[in-house]
């Protein structure tokens, strides 16, 4: 992996764990120093973070991590909710049946294991998996795009905001019974359930995440 790749990836991971909260600078001399990079690459990964909209240019000498405001996370499930439901309709329609089954099986048996730590990260792992699958089944590179463009920005508001187990027991079910519903080729159901999975995301993420409150 190149040196820019595998400074952008840390950067990346830190700033959507909430390990470089919002407003953080990123100085190059430090930063470079703790990735152990030089600062050629280390400018290369914070050009990528910046046309991400994760980083922005305050001064042609200051970056930092940009800011979560309400507005913003209201935007980004505009965004969400037209490309995730139709991605839901469209993978029951051309999915495998019976791997989404499969991984409404693993959401059940996910619930069971939300109370520590690791149970948590396994259960935004079997997140990636089914997005992954969801994006497979639709088979339509610009849809996925858009998606992972708008997921990127969205895991740093998931990460902070969902750890009440009320919140992750609920999360739980409604990702069953997406997969289920795409699992059983009913795309109405899958479209339906992702809308409410997403409305009741966001209340929970506005009520939440301090950053994102007016």
């Amino acid at each position: 992996m190149r040196a820019s790749e595998r400074a952008y990836a840390a950067l990346l991971h830190e700033i959507q764990a909430g390990t470089l909260a919002a407003g953080t600078v990123l100085g190059e001399v430090e930063q470079a120093a703790r990735l152990g990079v030089s600062r050629t690459p280390l400018r290369e990964a914070l050009n990528r973070l910046i046309a991400d909209g994760l980083v922005v240019q305050q001064s042609p000498r200051v970056t930092a991590v940009s800011r979560i405001d309400g507005d913003e996370i209201r935007r980004l499930f505009e965004a969400r909710r037209a490309l995730e439901t139709a991605a839901a309709r469209l993978a029951a329609e051309r999915g495998d049946g019976v791997g989404f089954r499969a991984l409404a099986e693993e959401f059940t048996r996910a619930g069971a294991s939300l109370a520590d730590p690791p149970g948590r990260d396994a259960y935004y792992a079997l997140i990636a998996r089914f997005d992954e699958a969801v994006d497979r089944a639709v088979d339509n590179d610009y849809l996925a795009s858009a998606l992972r463009t708008v997921r990127t920005h969205l895991v740093r508001a998931r990460r902070l905001a969902s750890e009440h187990p009320a919140r992750l027991a609920a999360s739980v079910a409604e990702h069953r019974l997406i997969a289920s519903a795409i699992g059983a080729g009913d795309g109405d159901l899958a479209a339906h359930a992702t809308h409410v999975h997403l409305h009741e995301a966001l209340v929970h993420i506005l009520d939440h995440l301090p950053e994102a409150r007016r």
